[in-house]
């Protein structure tokens, strides 16, 4: 049988056959576990499934139902030999872990994923996915740049500046600060449509504008880092849909040196297949 249908069907059992409760220590550190759950959609490595709390498992995608049997589900319909899994970062943050990857996944997509781990097994995920697109006008890729994870005492730090960051700018509007967050011009951007640098958000901005398409943060809710890395999770609109918005940092001397993004319209209530909501 075809190593996907391999590993749904693992889904499935365990959820017939509950976790094991006796055996909780981990052996491998949360990011390594994440990491394998991720890649076994295209292996079918069944031991990574051990990994999920196959009794208490929440979904937060709203394509997907909840639970592993929702996620097995979803594993059975992808057409033989197309899922592919390239994992390029992944972050640990207390019980959290948090990715940047590379899919083909019902086609290439580019993805941010979200796990939390209870007593060494995932119990909850969000993500965020999104087309993988050419490159942008500065000639970067959805996944390139740097991938070293540096300054672990500057966490908390780090995340506090790319929280201000988008409170401030994205959320209240206070262009005028910007300053505070970037070293001048020196920015590295990896959004499909903006150039490098403040200029470059500038102009896409103004184009925006001109188009009459407006994009909002409303809120952050989640604040997830590993030293120089920090993910924002924010609700908001574009060009007026319900909108998520995973923004990925990369801080560099006390400023936002790097920026990836993942942007997706958010499902409506009437087609969601569970009520845990998207955050």
């Amino acid at each position: 049988m075809r190593t996907v249908l391999a590993t749904a069907g693992m889904f499935l059992s365990l959820m017939a056959c509950g976790s094991n409760d006796d055996d909780t220590t981990p052996v491998v550190s949360n990011k390594e576990k994440a990491v394998a759950v991720l890649n076994s959609i295209e292996t079918g490595d069944q031991n990574a499934i051990a990994y999920i709390n196959a009794e208490n498992y929440t979904q937060h995608n709203l394509g997907v139902a909840d639970g592993l049997a929702g996620f097995g589900a979803v594993l059975q319909q992808l057409p033989e030999g197309s899922a592919k899994v390239n994992v390029v970062r992944a972050f640990e943050d207390g019980d959290y872990v948090f990715s940047h990857t590379e899919y083909s996944f019902f086609g290439p997509k580019a993805g941010f994923d979200i796990f939390r781990f209870d007593k060494g097994q995932i119990v909850e995920h969000w993500d965020n996915l999104t087309v993988i697109t050419k490159p942008n006008p500065s000639g970067r890729t959805q996944f390139d740049g740097a991938t070293k994870i540096q300054d672990l005492e500057k966490t908390e730090s780090n995340k506090e500046l790319a929280e201000g960051f988008v409170n401030t700018i994205l959320v209240q509007g206070k262009m005028d600060q910007l300053g505070n967050y970037f070293d001048g011009d020196n920015y590295i951007q990896h959004n499909s449509t903006i150039a490098d640098g403040l200029s470059g958000l500038g102009q896409a901005l103004e184009a925006l504008g001109k188009m009459g398409i407006s994009m909002i943060y409303d809120e952050v809710h989640m604040v997830l880092g590993e030293g120089n890395f920090v993910l924002v999770v924010s609700e908001g609109r574009f060009g007026g849909e319900h909108t998520s918005y995973y923004d990925l940092f990369r801080v560099e001397k006390g400023k936002i040196a790097e920026h990836w993004d993942v942007i997706e319209t958010i499902l409506p209530e009437s087609e969601r297949k569970h009520s845990n909501g998207k955050f």
